[in-house]
């Protein structure tokens, strides 16, 4: 498929040259482009953007190539999409949704949560991406803890997450759900703490963490926080839907995607790939999934 792509695009590539020379257009920064074929297909090429950081939801692999979940899912989707080529632009986190949000990128992908306050700012689609473990990194201590009930009734202190992270709506959704057993939540000004190392440290009791992020920086060999991998824990206390986050003048991408995506999961592809980067098939409690 990306073959044929490419040399749909070879095939008149003089002549779209010739005809941005000609009319004198100048591509901005970010924006995307299209070309016509000589059948009269159109490609558009849109810029997806991902955190590089993510690992192993997002991030760069050791030839340089951009991959994780979120971004091979979307490499499969774009197999299936004909009249668009995707553009993978590794970027930061808060670039990502700055970046989505203001057009630079046409899509974003973070192993993103949805929360009412970015359905003002981004296109949700329909159709899912992925799923992902939440839960609490504890000291082995405290490994009874099971989820945020028995983290509320402890009276544990929780690693400050940022407002704007959707981390921070999972607890206060809770809290609101449960005012007479909350966790105590505290806005953190950056985006993400290293909460491995706060609750090492005893500087918090507990920090939200994504399974995925745990099993890189504690369990795996040349994970940062390995020589802690009997000292903390990580319980499971949710697993969350995960999306894609478009630009909200992208309904017509968005909607190609769900058409895609939609048949992506008719076979077994996601699965594989969840057991791939995540050592699980979380779609097996897609069932018990309620965000």
């Amino acid at each position: 498929m990306k073959i044929n792509k490419l040399l749909k695009f070879a095939v008149v590539g003089l002549a779209s040259v010739s005809i941005l020379a000609a009319c004198g257009g100048n591509e901005t920064s970010g924006s995307s482009s299209s070309s016509t074929t000589e059948d009269g297909q159109g490609i558009r090429k849109v810029k997806v953007a991902y955190d590089q950081a993510g690992k192993p939801m997002t991030f760069i692999d050791d030839k340089g190539n951009p991959t994780g979940y979120d971004v091979e899912v979307m490499k499969l989707v774009d197999e299936l999409m004909p009249e668009y080529e995707f553009d993978y632009v590794g970027t930061t986190n808060d670039d990502l949704l700055i970046g989505v949000e203001q057009g630079k990128y046409q899509v974003g992908v973070k192993n993103a949560f949805w929360t009412e306050e970015r359905t003002e700012k981004f296109i949700f689609p329909q159709e899912f991406l992925g799923l992902s473990s939440a839960g609490l990194v504890l000291k082995k201590e405290n490994e009874d803890i099971k989820d945020l009930s028995d983290f509320a009734s402890a009276g544990f202190t929780l690693a400050p997450i940022a407002a704007n992270n959707a981390q921070y709506t999972v607890i206060a959704e809770y809290n609101e759900a449960n005012p007479d057993n909350p966790v105590k939540l505290q806005a953190g000004e950056e985006f993400t703490v290293d909460v491995v190392q706060w609750v090492n440290e005893g500087r918090v009791d507990g920090g939200v963490i994504i399974e995925g992020a745990f099993n890189g920086q504690v369990l795996a060999e040349e994970g940062p926080y390995h020589n802690l991998k009997d000292e903390v824990v990580y319980n499971e206390f949710d697993v969350i839907k995960t999306w894609p986050l478009f630009n909200k003048k992208e309904q017509e991408f968005a909607d190609a995607y769900d058409k895609a995506i939609k048949e992506l999961k008719e076979s077994d592809k996601l699965r594989e790939l969840s057991k791939e980067f995540y050592g699980r098939d979380l779609f097996e409690v897609l069932d018990q999934v309620e965000r």
